[in-house]
């Protein structure tokens, strides 16, 4: 892999501040279609760094992975880093430091292969992008896996959701996979007496780090299919990135 990323520096630091508080969003629920109305990097789909004097850092759409257009339920769109990342027992994912020079996310809603027009989406899948300078990258899994491992459970609208983790060998140049399970709820709110599981997947590619959040649809459980390909198509297309 090659690893020079091309940026331009930074007029400034740009910090990432996501809200973390045990009521937040379910790992069921689906975001709002209404577009964000602010984000941490400015995504311009050619690729070119943005004119804007308050994001002179830029990471571009092609950057961010695409899923194939059988499994698009919709066109992926721009989302804030906030409402990107997941939120468990505290800020786990939000502390890139002063040492991120960009962050940008995006957001894409999945189907069933084969599924029609007519079909309810089977979840989304928010991907987080961070560009870190120096050691900021390695600094930043190392600071996950220490707060992970004080979260083994937490609670979600009065429910206890559990966590487990695990590292991806080969791909990028680390990996975690990380599996949250609670307990099962139908839209009314009434426990179905299963069990509903989603995934969140974090990799390194040299100076980069990317965080997946897959939700699944109306509360039930995510595709870990799709986060897999997700997550494999997403190193490769940062590592092609970075040229």
């Amino acid at each position: 892999m090659r690893r020079v990323l091309a940026l331009i520096p930074l007029l400034g630091t740009i910090t990432v501040a996501a809200a973390c508080t045990s009521t937040g969003d379910k790992p069921g629920a689906t975001p709002s279609t209404a577009a964000p109305t602010s984000a941490s990097a400015a995504l311009d789909p050619t690729g070119q760094a943005s004119p804007s004097v308050s994001a002179p850092t830029t990471i571009p759409t092609s950057a961010f992975f695409e899923l194939p257009a059988e499994l698009r339920k919709s066109p992926r769109r721009t989302l804030s880093v906030e409402d990107a990342l997941p939120k468990l027992c505290a800020n786990e994912f939000g502390t890139g430091g002063r040492q991120v020079t960009a962050s940008a996310a995006m957001t894409v809603m999945y189907q069933s292969a084969g599924a029609t027009a007519a079909d309810v989406a089977q979840g989304t899948i928010h991907q987080t992008i961070f560009t870190f300078e120096g050691d900021g990258a390695t600094a930043y899994m190392t600071r996950l896996r220490t707060a992970l491992e004080a979260c083994p459970t937490y609670q979600q609208f009065g429910n206890r959701a559990t966590v487990k983790s695990k590292a991806v060998p080969g791909v990028g140049d680390e990996a975690l996979l990380l599996t949250r399970t609670w307990p099962e709820t139908s839209l009314n709110g009434e426990h179905t007496g299963r069990e509903a599981t989603s995934q969140i997947a974090v990799a390194r590619v040299d100076t980069v780090v990317t965080v997946f959040d897959d939700q699944g649809w109306e509360g039930t459980s995510g595709n870990p299919a799709v986060v897999d390909r997700a997550l494999r198509e997403g190193v490769r297309t940062i590592d092609a990135w970075q040229g």
